[in-house]
């Protein structure tokens, strides 16, 4: 709730995700919110790169990701992802 929120409007937020949860259940007749973990589940990175200074040179080192920022990182890009889509099918 409170990633997708905006201007601290949480009530919207929550009227927004219960709304796509029915939406969910809705079309594949599923349990919604294990449908929407399976989502976060498969977005979840396992390596990220960091830049690594070693004598003159800058390299890309892959690093594994913890968990809490796989997670976080997953939810981020749902939302931008769901974001930029274009809206469709009010009412």
């Amino acid at each position: 709730m409170n990633s997708m929120m905006w201007d601290g409007k949480k009530t919207v937020s929550q009227n927004l995700f219960y709304g796509a949860l029915g939406k969910i259940q809705e079309r594949t007749g599923e349990e919604p919110l294990k449908v929407f973990k399976k989502a976060v589940e498969n977005c979840k990175p396992v390596l990220e790169v960091k830049t690594r200074r070693v004598g003159g040179a800058n390299y890309q080192v892959p690093i594994e990701v913890p968990n809490n920022r796989r997670t976080s990182l997953a939810i981020r890009w749902l939302l931008i992802s769901a974001r930029s889509r274009p809206e469709k099918g009010h009412g």
